[in-house]
């Protein structure tokens, strides 16, 4: 799932700017707290007047990760990756050609100084994570699928185990954001590690690109859950078109949003005969955000009186986009604006974050005018968990801070109950995140430090579950 964090950059007045010398490549050593060091390298474009950065963390293998606003004032240089819970706010000095600031994530601010001179010393190898395959002892087949609804094309790998004789195949659902067909975020390749996993244990695996994404065409941006649930039943479609395919038996796993696309698509879609929920939403999105902001807010350190402040304006701001479906963004903008400056008029200055209140109104407004987010904020997967008759393998991390374990595994539970569908395990995992690896915290934070990709337990019960169908 997404995490809705008000992240805006501090627009200071500076004498001396940047001009053109902004638009290069960055480079910078985080120092981890524990005594580890971490290349980061920064790629910054200038396009007209908006600027545009993408970054890598090569120590974690991690390449061309996408911002979502970079801002240039004076000599000042705000870039914000909400995706990944990252600020960074830098002052640039000309006698020096250095960019000073602080790096932000998960609550933690750490010092980070960039500099224009890359020195190969710098930057070291990628980290290869254990769990990346060494080998591929099975069929390897690249494939290329239409949805002929959405007039978009679909790039995807087809594993097969080396017998050719697996009964059924998975197709892997991606959680939200751009994601390529190893589900590929901070270093990791989950994907990448359940495919070879399933296969290796003869399971066939259908992994795609979501579109606009690798060798995937179509319009990302815009897109609703909706619109991706199509691209999945157009998975489905072509494995029923080959006749080498259409006799295995399929089925769906989605990992967090694609957990909520795997029960529209099993419950309109009788090709469908199994789906595994991996931290998949069974409460209404309104309620899931509402708690993913109280607890990542409590994990870093946010004061109580703070938290409470945070969900009340959160809730409000939800029920106003949910309660006006059909408002036009224009005036929906206007009710926000409304909304968040009676309320963040209210909110005592240190809670705030040394930010500008009309910077967050507008970082506000452009969350709540996005296709996908007004079409997600209104999502509730119980008419679909009522309509899935498959069996259901429904897994969650007990420390996942992003899709809580304890409510989501119980409205999926409900859900199936009062559908009548009798076929289905519900599965809490203690220790482990919302990737399902094996955490301290289950911080944001913590993901890219793990080296651990999916824990043992997730893998080894997923692929029992299918085994015994």
């Amino acid at each position: 799932m997404k995490k809705i964090i008000w992240i805006v950059g501090l627009l200071l007045k500076g004498v001396t700017c940047f001009g053109q010398g902004i638009s290069q490549d960055w480079y910078g050593i985080l120092s981890i707290p524990g005594g580890k060091a971490l290349h980061l390298v920064f790629h910054i474009a200038k396009t007209g007047e908006i600027y545009n950065t993408t970054f890598d963390s090569p120590d974690q293998g991690a390449n061309g990760l996408e911002s979502g606003k970079t801002t240039v004032n004076g000599n000042q240089l705000n870039i914000e990756a909400a995706k990944y819970g990252i600020q960074y706010i830098g002052t640039y000095l000309p006698d020096s050609n250095l960019i000073k600031g602080t790096f932000k994530q998960g609550g933690g601010e750490i010092p980070l100084t960039l500099t224009a001179t890359k020195a190969a010393e710098r930057i070291t190898p990628p980290i290869v994570r254990p769990q990346d395959p060494k080998d591929f002892p099975y069929k390897q087949e690249d494939v290329v699928f239409k949805n002929s609804k959405g007039r978009n094309q679909l790039a995807g790998t087809i594993t097969m185990p080396s017998d050719g004789k697996a009964r059924r195949i998975v197709i892997l659902i991606s959680g939200s954001g751009a994601q390529n067909r190893n589900e590929e975020l901070i270093g990791h390749r989950p994907f990448l590690v359940w495919s070879d996993w399933l296969t290796r244990h003869g399971i066939a695996v259908l992994r795609y690109d979501d579109r606009g994404t690798g060798q995937s065409t179509g319009n990302f941006k815009g897109a609703t859950t909706a619109d991706f649930a199509d691209d999945t039943e157009a998975a489905v479609n072509y494995i029923r078109s080959r006749p080498d395919l259409k006799k295995m038996e399929i089925g769906l796993m989605g990992h967090s949003e694609g957990g909520a696309i795997a029960p529209i698509v099993a419950s309109r879609n009788p090709s469908v005969k199994f789906i595994v929920l991996l931290a998949g939403p069974g409460v209404s999105t309104e309620k899931l955000m509402a708690k993913q902001t109280e607890d990542l807010a409590r994990a870093s350190g946010t004061p109580e009186d703070a938290i409470r402040l945070s969900v009340a304006t959160n809730r409000k701001l939800y029920n106003l986009i949910v309660q006006n479906p059909g408002l036009s963004t224009e005036h929906l903008k206007q009710k926000v604006d409304t909304l968040l400056y009676t309320e963040l008029r209210n909110y005592p200055t240190s809670y705030l974050g040394g930010k500008a209140i009309s910077d967050i109104v507008s970082n506000a407004e452009t969350m709540a005018i996005d296709p996908w987010f007004r079409y997600f904020l209104a999502f509730n997967p119980d008419s679909y968990l009522q309509k899935t008759k498959c069996p259901v393998l429904a897994l969650n991390g007990a420390k996942d801070m992003q899709v809580n374990a304890e409510a989501n595994l119980a409205g999926i539970k409900s859900s199936l109950e009062k559908g009548g569908n009798k076929h289905f395990e519900i599965v809490p995992l203690a220790e482990l995140n919302h990737l399902f690896q094996k955490s301290g915290s289950g911080a944001f934070a913590e993901y890219g430090r793990i080296q651990e990709t999916v824990n043992p337990v997730a893998l080894e019960k997923v692929s029992a579950w299918i085994d015994q169908l």
